[in-house]
């Protein structure tokens, strides 16, 4: 069995280095919409999302559980301006579903905008909302967070499902960099961001039992960590979970010392700036997969006792 505190240990680096350079998180309220101001609320969404997720899963020390609040506190408090921002960003794009997503776990973890709730409300009773043209995971997801807002979800869930690459089970040797996403990202939304093993289906379930390892090696070959430790998510994201000590022992050795986790090979050269754009997203992943994967293993200790 993989060491739990190796495990564990990744994630509290990650949460070290997301707080000493917290500031990458910051928005440019002055950027051409044209150029994508919404496109820096995605940082913010993921990093509400994983915090979201160590609080639930209860096995953080208090040094990691503390920063994680303070991190919550300062991007929604400083740099989504009390979801004002989010609202900024809603008036900019009125049919963009990225304020929605990101305010939802903001929302779950006790923070209120009633606008971005208004609007959310608004969008899921017209029908360009179901229409709205995205790939098949991200409808799925976008119902999904529908109904964990209150809402009903269109279409249901159990309608998107249908059409994402995974629910197909198709020839396993055809994953590559964005079907593998959309892999990792369909377990996500299936089982609530690992809240609900159940959720996946029995024969999702069996289908990636049986190549999931084989990914992960795949990966693991290939340094490419951003990806391996979304792999890492889905297997702890499993009925029996394999906790495969290969892959989380390379995994933590390539995590730096100040905590953050390179996302191809080795950490990228360049400004402060570029550096962070490139690394925080495979750095919050490391967080979420040691949070779900310490949770898994301290759950078969129990179970073993």
């Amino acid at each position: 069995m993989t060491d739990t505190r190796l495990i564990h240990n990744v994630g509290v680096g990650a949460i070290e280095w997301l707080w000493a350079h917290r500031d990458g998180f910051r928005m440019e309220p002055d950027v051409d919409p044209e150029t994508g101001f919404l496109e820096r609320f995605k940082p913010i969404g993921e990093l509400a999302m994983i915090c979201g997720v160590l609080f639930r899963e209860g096995v953080a020390g208090s040094r990691q559980a503390e920063l994680a609040r303070r991190l919550l506190d300062t991007t929604w408090r400083e740099t989504l301006d009390g979801g004002r921002m989010l609202v900024r960003g809603q008036h900019i794009e009125p049919m963009s579903p990225i304020p929605f997503e990101v305010y939802l776990p903001y929302r779950e973890l006790g923070y209120s905008q009633p606008e971005i709730e208004r609007w959310a409300a608004m969008l899921q009773r017209i029908d360009g909302w179901e229409v709205f043209e995205t790939t098949p995971t991200r409808r799925l997801g976008l119902s999904a967070f529908q109904r964990r807002l209150g809402l009903t979800p269109r279409p249901p869930e159990a309608e998107a499902v249908k059409g994402t690459w995974l629910a197909r089970t198709p020839e396993p040797w055809m994953v590559e960099g964005r079907i593998a996403y959309d892999i990792t990202h369909c377990v996500f939304h299936l089982t609530d961001w690992g809240e609900r093993p159940e959720g996946l289906p029995a024969d999702i379930a069996d289908y990636l039992e049986t190549w999931l390892p084989v990914w992960i090696d795949d990966w693991l070959d290939l340094e490419r960590w951003d990806l391996l430790g979304e792999l890492l998510v889905v297997d702890a994201c499993l009925p029996r979970p394999t906790l495969d000590e290969r892959a989380w022992k390379a995994f933590a050795a390539a995590q730096q010392p100040d905590g953050a986790m390179p996302a191809i090979r080795e950490m990228p050269e360049g400004e402060p700036d570029d550096v962070f754009d490139v690394v925080y997203h495979s750095t919050l992943v490391a967080a979420f997969a040691s949070v779900l994967a310490t949770s898994r293993a301290l759950s078969e200790l129990a179970g073993a006792s």
